[in-house]
């Protein structure tokens, strides 16, 4: 059975972040919000964690893994960052994008695009994700906990595809699949991010989703 944490939207409590962080160094995997959906994820640098959040997803290992970062900074530490694609993010962050980057030592084999050495990074408007990975000293991997239409069949929990599952359900589906629930009073969204790919020349919009509207006026 999950362990759970309550934590406060806008002010998450620092003694609860310091024992969220103390069990994914030890390996677990959570269930916990975004500004998007309910994320599954990890300690980015923990392989066996990494390896959990695939499974519980069904994802093979070339399907690459989103992990999220605290700041622009902490991106290009991870990520080879163009001008361009410097002064894209600079401008959506923090918010409701995925950005696919070239991607650095720093990133682990088993999290990136194999063929491409592209990786997909986001830094959220969310205060527990950005308090978090701030503690935690590295990244967090980021995965939907729902089923949408564009993932379906990809997760063994047995959710509706349209989106419509509260709260309540989402975590009753994966508590014994998780280490972790963390609870920030918030709905689960139903939202996924709009996924920009700046790896090349110029930006391409991969995927609609929250905020795309903002974000297609930097494409094309």
């Amino acid at each position: 059975m999950a362990t759970y944490y309550e934590v406060h939207p806008q002010n998450p409590q620092e003694r609860t972040i310091a024992k969220v962080i103390t069990d994914l160094r030890d390996g677990a995997v959570m269930l916990y919000p975004t500004d998007t959906v309910y994320a599954i994820g990890c300690d980015l640098n923990v392989k066996s964690a990494v390896e959990r959040v695939r499974q519980i997803k069904q994802l093979s290992n070339d399907k690459p893994l989103t992990f999220l970062c605290s700041s622009l900074s902490n991106i290009s530490d991870y990520a080879m960052v163009s001008d361009p694609a410097y002064r894209i993010i600079k401008r959506l962050i923090p918010g409701s994008y995925t950005f696919l980057l070239p991607a650095t030592k720093l990133v682990p084999r088993l999290v990136m695009s194999p063929k491409r050495k592209t990786t997909g990074i986001r830094v959220p408007d969310n205060n527990f994700c950005l308090a978090l990975i701030e503690k935690l000293g590295n990244p967090i991997i980021s995965t939907s906990a729902h089923i949408t239409n564009e993932e379906e069949g990809q997760a063994p929990v047995a959710l509706p595809i349209d989106g419509n599952v509260g709260k309540a359900e989402l975590f009753d589906s994966l508590e014994k699949l998780v280490d972790i629930i963390v609870d920030d009073s918030s709905d689960p969204g139903y939202q996924v991010s709009t996924i920009l790919d700046l790896s090349g020349d110029e930006p391409i919009l991969v995927r609609e989703g929250k905020g795309w509207e903002a974000a297609a006026n930097w494409v094309g």
